[in-house]
């Protein structure tokens, strides 16, 4: 069985950016077999530890330039500015995974869900929690089945698993 890690992240306390957070939440709760579910304020170095006991990665995140609901792309190592900051992105995570272990991580891929309102203290907008709905029942979708071969088709099918 494949072992799937996602990967939420974003800050609970600023609106639409609780979306990857809220989503993790969501799958959370079904206790599905082979998926583990994390979540974080931001993505740092310290988490290529934990890509090296999955077999696949999807990472999610609110995203204010993403189309609606949600934008679903594979990614993969890739060095950028952020591998020297505080957080980073998920392609330079990958890219530190690759420095740290020799090899490239599992196939990774980015959720990105729509968001709108991002201050602080904000709760989730109403738009957003429609996207968060679709957002989580392709995950769902994807974690019912997750050869590489749907996931790749949804990419084709801008997210539509039942296409």
């Amino acid at each position: 069985m494949v072992k799937l890690l996602l990967f939420g992240y974003g800050n609970p306390g600023r609106g639409d950016d609780a979306l990857g957070p809220e989503l993790i939440g969501r799958i959370a709760q079904l206790h599905l077999a082979g998926v583990e579910c994390q979540n974080d304020m931001q993505l740092q170095v310290e988490h290529v530890t934990d890509l090296a006991a999955c077999d696949r990665v999807l990472f999610i995140d609110a995203d204010m330039s993403c189309a609606e609901p949600c934008d679903f792309s594979e990614i993969s190592a890739e060095k950028d500015g952020s591998y020297t900051s505080h957080a980073m992105s998920p392609t330079a995570l990958l890219f530190a995974y690759r420095q740290v272990y020799g090899k490239d991580a599992p196939p990774a891929f980015l959720l990105r869900i729509r968001g709108y309102d991002f201050a602080l203290g904000d709760p989730l907008s109403e738009q957003a929690a429609a996207n968060l709905d679709a957002a989580t029942k392709l995950v769902h979708e994807l974690c019912m089945d997750v050869s590489l071969q749907l996931w790749r088709r949804c990419l084709v099918n801008n997210g539509d698993a039942a296409a």
